[in-house]
């Protein structure tokens, strides 16, 4: 076969030799150990938790290593592309703080090494996939969907790998002669790779997580060009991978299978091959079973889902750690006040089984982070997502911004502060009883108050108040109506002989809390009404012992 023919007759558009390229896109000048990694999403519309991790990973490897962190779109499936998914990528990737050395923006690209949009580097790929011709690796293949079929169900009823290799890689062997008549004819095709690949050998490949794995060395034909020109996943990646001069491929563990090929066209295209790091596949408990995350059956996969229930980016990134890095909450307990940034990620702690995202977890590292988060944060982070998610209660929250901050306050000091915020959606729904327009009773009064003692509760209480008294004194009165009214000062006391009283001190405290904020659980009511004033106070009180 003379190749050089071939080539031609495949390539006849005058490209770029592959020297040109190196020269285009020479070896990153960094510091010694420095590591380049890159995010590759596809541009379908939805983009995930996994996405989030991964780019996590490859943000801390090269933020720590004075290396380059990039943004590759991976557009080249046109029957997946979702119109406006890449803005959504970058405005997702954006608000929860992941930020790109260089790669693809909204307005172009950023950086030396693009275009960062596969779609428009279609001729360096036939560049190389030229090459590959050339060197007799890779032959035009014009088996259609039929053939493919029936050398399926062949290898099918034989119990036989599936694939394109040996007696069923029938193009493997054309003529010039034979392909060029088939070319004159209009007959579409495919570029395949030609494996030298045995299936009975093994290759050795260095994860970086994972450590050195034995793989199946690849055997089959696989396609590099598909019959449009587009390159496949597994060509693109290795090219661009090269030439943008990417150090570690970080990448979920469902591309295992084919690290085989991809590792073989490094070698046979003489390129150093990148670290690949396989992460873990985010599982959740199902039951008593684990299962992996499901964009069907589980919102909390969607990046969306985080946004629209108002959790903070920090609280996401702080729990995600804490999956990636089995030491990173040692290092939190250690360190409780210090950024995030100052932990040492590394790859040697990642777990290589399946990644559990508990979300009853998560909510509690979210509880954790708010309360290290100072209140004047908080405010305008709820400010912002209800802007967004709750316009009528944007307008209440924030017609008093000081009113709002000492609300979100209340509770949050102290040697025992409370941990009641866990997003901005739930802390819309346990602030509101502040707030006229939102306020309402939600639960009952203690039953063993009827409404008699209800209005002698209250009618005491708004006796006794005076705004000018400290904690201390306010609670000292509130014990004296308990006794007068017959309620044992001690709940044990009441549970030990119940026939003695009318309940417990926690019941006239109740019957307060209730009338006041609407709720039997809430923060410290003396700090509660220093926020409401002593005008609403009084108001509610006096509404609620009408009842």
């Amino acid at each position: 076969m003379d190749y050089k023919r071939l080539a031609d007759l495949l390539f006849p558009n005058e490209l770029k030799s592959p020297r040109e390229y190196e020269e285009i896109y020479p070896k990153r000048n960094l510091p010694e150990g420095a590591t380049v990694t890159r995010i590759g999403p596809s541009p379908t519309g939805f983009i995930h938790l996994g996405n989030l991790y991964n780019a996590l990973i490859g943000e801390r490897l090269s933020a720590q290593s004075g290396g380059v962190f990039f943004l590759r779109i991976e557009d080249t499936d046109s029957k997946r592309y979702v119109e406006g998914a890449v803005d959504v990528i970058l405005s997702s990737m954006k608000f929860f703080g992941i930020e790109f050395d260089e790669g693809a923006t909204v307005d172009g690209d950023n950086g030396s090494y693009g275009p960062y949009r596969q779609s428009l580097r279609k001729e360096i790929y036939h560049t190389f996939a030229r090459e590959l011709v050339l060197s007799g690796k890779a032959y035009p293949c014009f088996c259609g969907e039929d053939e493919l079929e029936a050398m399926r169900n062949e290898q099918m009823a034989g119990k036989l790998n599936f694939g394109y290799y040996g007696k069923w890689a029938k193009c493997r062997d054309l003529s010039y002669e034979e392909i060029e008549a088939k070319i004159k004819n209009g007959e579409p095709y495919v570029l395949r790779f030609r494996s030298e690949g045995d299936e009975n050998n093994r290759v050795e490949v260095f994860d970086g997580i994972r450590g050195t794995l034995s793989l199946q060395e690849n055997y089959q034909d696989f396609v590099l060009l598909k019959s449009d020109g587009i390159p496949t996943y597994h060509f693109a990646h290795v090219v661009d991978d090269h030439l943008m001069r990417t150090t570690h491929v970080v990448r979920g563990e469902e591309w295992l299978s084919t690290l085989p090929i991809h590792v073989q066209l490094f070698d046979t295209l003489g390129w150093e091959r990148p670290i690949y790091c396989h992460t873990a596949v985010l599982m959740k408990m199902d039951g008593e079973t684990k299962r992996k995350l499901s964009k069907r059956k589980d919102p909390e996969l969607a990046l969306e889902y985080y946004r629209k229930e108002g959790y903070l980016p920090s609280c996401v990134t702080e729990y995600l750690m804490t999956v990636l890095n089995s030491n990173f909450e040692e290092w939190r307990a250690e360190n409780p006040t210090a950024p995030i940034d100052d932990f040492k990620f590394t790859l040697e702690k990642m777990s290589n089984s399946g990644a559990l995202f508990d979300l009853a977890k998560f909510d509690d590292v979210s509880r954790e982070v708010l309360l290290r988060t100072p209140a004047e944060e908080i405010y305008e982070k709820l400010a912002e997502w209800a802007r967004e998610y709750d316009p009528e209660f944007f307008k209440i929250f924030t017609a008093d911004r000081d009113f709002s901050i000492k609300a979100i306050s209340v509770g949050r000091s102290g040697d025992r502060p409370r941990k009641d915020l866990v997003n901005m959606s739930q802390a819309r729904d346990f602030l509101s009883f502040y707030y006229r327009g939102t306020f309402k009773i939600e639960d009952e009064f203690p039953q063993n108050t009827d409404a008699d003692m209800r209005r002698e509760i209250i009618s005491r209480y708004l006796d006794t108040l005076d705004f000018g008294d400290d904690k201390t004194a306010w609670f000292a009165k509130v014990r004296v109506i308990a006794d007068d009214l017959g309620f044992a000062l001690q709940p044990k006391k009441y549970k030990k002989n119940p026939e003695l009283y009318n309940g417990s001190i926690s019941d006239v405290s109740n019957v307060i809390r209730v009338a006041l904020v609407g709720r039997t659980n809430s923060p410290d009511l003396w700090e509660i009404s220093q926020v409401l004033g002593e005008d609403e106070t009084r108001a509610r009180l006096a509404k609620a012992a009408e009842l």
